[in-house]
């Protein structure tokens, strides 16, 4: 059995989206929030997974006593200590095309930007923000016609189809491609998708 823990500070909207792809599969998801009372361990309790309530400070207690093969942040919003991200895999999700846009906002700022291109990246976690290796990305084409509501949702709904996909290619030691979207069904209607021959 792999395990995996997600961490997170407010909604962890990719927890519900992680959990499920994993449902029957030999994985347990664990949710970890820095935040007692976060919309992602109200999240973890309706799923009927294990949660937990985890102070910054106790971070290298938890994770040097605890063995997971891979921790995934979802809006965890506190840069991780170096010591602690030597104790296992951490990757987070960012909705953005890293290494543009790093930080919090990068929806807003990549569409009022002007940018034609944005998209989501898949990243291992480093000391500095959002700057860590880049594991996977994927494009989102923003149109001259595109509402700012309808960009937020797609970036949104790639996520969640793109983060369990590439947690899963880790946990067995396999390189994300374009194609595992396309060939998992799981992206009819994004615009990347639609695009990749353009990459």
């Amino acid at each position: 059995m792999k395990k995996i823990a997600v961490l997170g500070s407010a909604g962890g909207q990719n927890l519900t989206a992680i959990v499920k792809y994993f449902d029957g599969k030999n994985v347990s998801v664990v949710c970890v929030s820095d935040v007692e009372n976060s919309e992602i361990l109200s999240t973890a309790h309706d799923l009927g997974i294990e949660r937990k309530f985890l102070p910054f400070e106790q971070n290298f207690e938890y994770f040097s006593s605890h063995e997971f093969n891979l921790i995934a942040f979802s809006d965890y919003r506190r840069q991780i200590q170096n010591d602690v991200l030597k104790l296992g895999k951490f990757i987070n999700i960012h909705p953005s095309l890293l290494p543009a846009f790093k930080g919090p906002d990068a929806i807003n700022r990549a569409f009022f930007a002007g940018v034609k291109v944005s998209g989501v990246t898949v990243h291992y976690v480093s000391e500095n923000l959002d700057a860590g290796k880049i594991i996977a990305q994927y494009p989102v084409l923003i149109s001259n016609l595109t509402h700012y509501d309808e960009f937020e949702r797609e970036i949104l709904t790639l996520e969640d189809l793109l983060y369990p996909v590439v947690i899963d290619k880790l946990l067995n030691n396999k390189v994300f491609d374009f194609a595992d979207l396309i060939q998992q069904n799981q992206c009819d209607g994004c615009s990347g998708c639609s695009s990749t021959n353009n990459f």
